[in-house]
């Protein structure tokens, strides 16, 4: 004789409604457990890109300088293809822009049209940077493209002085490649900043010569009419701002995305991420090239 029917027999394979929520329960855990390491996995892969870019960057000034008699790039310069030129749009043909390069030539300023000014490239872009819309600034102005690394005004902008063969002032180094006092190794080249910084609407232009609103390739602590505020004994107030939110950075800082440090391209072609733990003081000898100090072992 067959058995009775028994209703806590299983029906098929089908799940109860206890093992599903269990199975859920286990599948939530796992996706707990694993997003930290997607994270992890996807900030080592922005800050691998971020290093490639500032390597590029470095890279791209020993060949400038290559070409230019080891003159480095001027910061703002008078006299030439557009007139007028700004340090990124110096340095357009030798990360392989030469087609960007070309939109400022004849045009009296590099940054005088917004196909001139509006491109976005990628190389001056960190993946980590949320700050630009689509590599741009947001809102009015938004033509404008912006850049996540600016140059070291210390190292490009230190000769500031008029030039009477062309009748303006030429933003330049006083050094060359081959002659920077504290070596290429030991002084930095690029720094990392939100290319924008919501808190004061303010955006990093790589192709505008300077201003309130746009503080553009002359970067955060200069403009055609001064010094900001960096030197070498107030230094200890311009430290960076390490895993801060773009809409949380002040401009007058440099500013980085990633977690834990800045990045900065050294004048070798190398590049380092500068963490929490340096020192003011170590900070200071690695952005002046010519104080003669070594660099602290928290460097």
């Amino acid at each position: 004789m067959q058995a009775l029917f028994n209703p806590r027999t299983r029906r098929g394979g089908a799940f109860t409604l206890i093992e599903l929520l269990v199975v859920i329960a286990i599948i939530a855990i796992l996706i707990g457990l694993l997003l930290p390491a997607v994270q992890k996995v996807r900030e080592a892969a922005a800050r691998s890109t971020c290093s490639n870019n500032l390597k590029q960057l470095s890279i791209a000034v020993a060949n400038y300088a290559g070409a230019n008699g080891d003159k480095l790039p001027y910061q703002l310069k008078y006299g030439g293809p557009p007139t007028w030129a700004v340090f990124h749009w110096n340095i357009l043909p030798f990360i392989e822009q030469d087609n960007q390069y070309k939109l400022g030539v004849g045009i009296g300023a590099c940054w005088n049209s917004t196909p001139s000014n509006g491109g976005v490239i990628k190389t001056f872009l960190c993946p980590s940077d949320t700050g630009p819309s689509n590599g741009r600034r947001p809102g009015s102005g938004g033509d404008w493209a912006c850049v996540s690394y600016v140059s070291n005004f210390m190292m490009f902008s230190n000769n500031y002085t008029y030039d009477p063969t062309v009748g303006a002032y030429q933003d330049q180094s006083k050094y060359s490649i081959g002659n920077i006092p504290d070596g290429t190794s030991n002084t930095i080249g690029f720094m990392e900043r939100f290319g924008y910084l919501s808190a004061y609407n303010w955006a990093n232009l790589w192709c505008h010569p300077a201003g309130i609103n746009y503080w553009g390739s002359l970067n955060q602590w200069y403009s055609q009419y001064g010094w900001w505020g960096w030197n070498n004994t107030t230094a200890q107030s311009y430290m960076p701002q390490i895993g801060l939110k773009s809409n949380q950075a002040h401009p007058y800082y440099l500013s980085s995305g990633h977690s834990t440090t800045v990045q900065v391209g050294l004048m070798d072609g190398s590049v380092r991420g500068v963490s929490n733990g340096v020192s003011a003081t170590t900070w200071a000898n690695a952005v002046a090239p010519d104080d003669g100090n070594v660099l602290g072992t928290n460097w």
